[in-house]
């Protein structure tokens, strides 16, 4: 593999089994299934996709909802195993996937930063050191003693970028991260990821809006139906992407 190249995904397929029929509670589906009598269909959510990410790409993937943009990062980040083909990541990653994932809601803040910082294998003496910094990203000093039950979406998402981008990774994963909360801390995102690109870092992003996406990210691939469309520039298929919807 091309030492530029830090993710190569080829010809993945994922393919995953639903029921077809309705079951109402989950003593029915465990006695279905132990009879037999559950049926399943297959339902490809990736199928044939072969891209290359290149170290220092800010690599943006666009498409409508349903489209295959989430399985893929997932299937990058090693949470879904490839049904066919092959997924090769060099480097260490940094999810921002689920809003949310990692994180126990019943727990304050405080609480859930040394959490979520366990979950992505940073040490207690780390995460005591980069404490700091963390709050003094995410703004959110008079809610550190506060559940997460009652924080908005918008402060979730100011948390999980904070611990996700309080190193340099390899490879950061963004999912909608800046579609939740107000445009200032958007701003402040962006310009953050901007100087792990600078350091190095490779971002895959997935934003619905295709502006952002322009003018972001070097590179960009459109997928529908599991299936790629089209992969170049990210302002060419962003334009036709815009065109089709």
């Amino acid at each position: 593999m091309d030492n530029d190249i830090i993710v190569k995904v080829d010809n993945l397929g994922i393919c995953f089994n639903l029921a077809k029929e309705r079951v109402d509670s989950l003593k029915e589906y465990f006695l279905k299934f132990t009879k037999g009598s559950l049926h399943f269909e297959e339902f490809w959510a990736l199928k044939n996709v072969s891209i290359e990410i290149k170290r220092g790409d800010f690599y943006g993937l666009v498409g409508i909802n349903g489209s295959g943009k989430s399985t893929l990062l997932k299937t990058i980040a090693g949470v879904f195993k490839p049904t066919e083909g092959k997924v090769t990541v060099n480097g260490t990653i940094a999810p921002l996937i689920e809003l949310g994932a990692g994180f126990d809601m019943d727990l304050t803040a405080r609480e859930n930063i040394y959490l979520n910082g366990a979950v992505l294998g940073f040490s207690k003496k780390f995460m005591d050191d980069h404490f700091q910094d963390i709050v003094d990203f995410s703004e959110l000093h008079d809610f550190l003693d506060v559940p997460l039950k009652n924080y908005s979406s918008g402060m979730v998402a100011r948390i999980a970028f904070a611990i996700a981008t309080v190193t340099d990774p390899d490879i950061l994963i963004a999912d909608e991260v800046l579609s939740v909360g107000d445009y200032a801390f958007q701003e402040k995102c962006e310009k953050r990821m901007e100087q792990l690109l600078a350091n190095g870092t490779t971002v895959i992003f997935v934003s619905h809006s295709t502006e952002q996406v322009k003018r972001l990210c070097n590179k960009a691939t459109w997928l529908e139906h599991g299936k790629i469309i089209m992969t170049g520039d990210a302002e060419t298929v962003c334009d036709a992407y815009s065109q089709r919807y």
